[in-house]
């Protein structure tokens, strides 16, 4: 049974725990960061905030209720967080997910509803779909990474796999990289990734290669890249796809044809959500790596961030 005298609980945390956040948000001038990540067990939802909306994301679990205390409990739950983030109730959007859930389903369509807007991350525009898909086009927890490559993107090459809708693309193109190369399986996210870059009214060398990365790699000159972005989902195994995708089975594999690719002294920033990700050192074809998740840990994520992150040097 759905219990209303616990919403106060969820009123209380979010009020503490947004004052805090939203606060450092203004001071960063940062528009779209997490709010609140399953923090109290009886509400098993993440919330983020994107400009003036609201996307809740609940984690399926067993509650014990019945439909309607369940639906109950949840429209109970989102006037509280309306409310403590003073938003209509109108600009919250609500997604159901499972704790375990693979890249491949993340991305595939779960409504046809389409309500896009446009929010803003460090003076750049990004589209994000708040209904239509598990997640919305924009991973907020690599904003610190995406600055990285920003930074060192100067007048360099770089390369952008499993792109998805291309924010690192973005931020290397506004960071006056000579020449930025995208690539997904996704015709769709390769658009998306598309109609970001004309969003930024960004203009130079820009390809948006659709392709099966894996077999990609082996087509790639050597030496080529300054800059690699390596952001690879768990396990893959799309019908378009040659083989399936396992990254702790095949990142040594994945890294070395990269780092082939990649010019002496280049950077690849490799990242990943498997929380037992174990990196195999000796056997990657690097001058250094250095593990850099702590440094790429956004305030919103203190504590509660299960990616692993690392700077790999040729």
């Amino acid at each position: 049974m759905f219990d209303p005298s616990k919403l106060q609980m969820l009123e209380n945390r979010l009020v503490k725990v947004y004052r805090h956040i939203s606060k450092i948000a203004r001071r960063q001038q940062i528009t779209c960061f997490r709010v609140y990540d399953d923090d109290i067990n009886e509400f098993p939802f993440s919330v983020d905030r994107y400009d003036d909306h609201v996307y809740v994301s609940e984690y399926t679990r067993p509650h014990g209720m019945d439909e309607e205390n369940h639906e109950l409990w949840l429209d109970s739950s989102l006037e509280v967080i309306a409310k403590v983030l003073e938003v209509p109730l109108g600009n919250i959007w609500v997604k159901q997910r499972q704790r375990k859930v693979s890249r491949q389903e993340q991305y595939e369509k779960v409504s046809f509803e389409s309500h896009e807007v446009v929010v803003h991350e460090a003076g750049l525009k990004f589209k994000v779909n708040l209904s239509d898909y598990l997640d919305t086009g924009l991973f907020l927890d690599h904003r610190i990474t995406r600055g990285m490559v920003r930074a060192a993107s100067k007048d360099m090459k770089v390369l952008n796999l499993f792109c998805y809708t291309g924010s690192f693309s973005v931020y290397a193109a506004a960071g006056g990289a000579s020449e930025v190369v995208s690539v997904d399986l996704s015709k769709t996210y390769l658009a998306w990734a598309e109609e970001n870059m004309q969003l930024n009214d960004l203009k130079g060398n820009f390809q948006f290669v659709h392709a099966d990365v894996l077999q990609y790699l082996d087509t790639l000159p050597a030496d080529y890249f300054d800059l690699v972005v390596l952001d690879p989902p768990t396990f893959s195994n799309s019908k378009r796809m040659k083989e399936f995708l396992d990254i702790q089975r095949d990142h040594v594999s994945i890294l070395n044809k990269v780092l082939h690719a990649t010019k002496p002294g280049g950077v690849v920033y490799f990242s990943n959500n498997y929380r037992k990700f174990q990196l195999e050192t000796e056997q990657i074809q690097a001058s250094a790596i250095k593990d850099i998740t702590g440094q790429t840990m956004p305030f919103d994520f203190q504590q509660k961030l299960i990616r692993k992150c690392f700077k790999i040097t040729k």
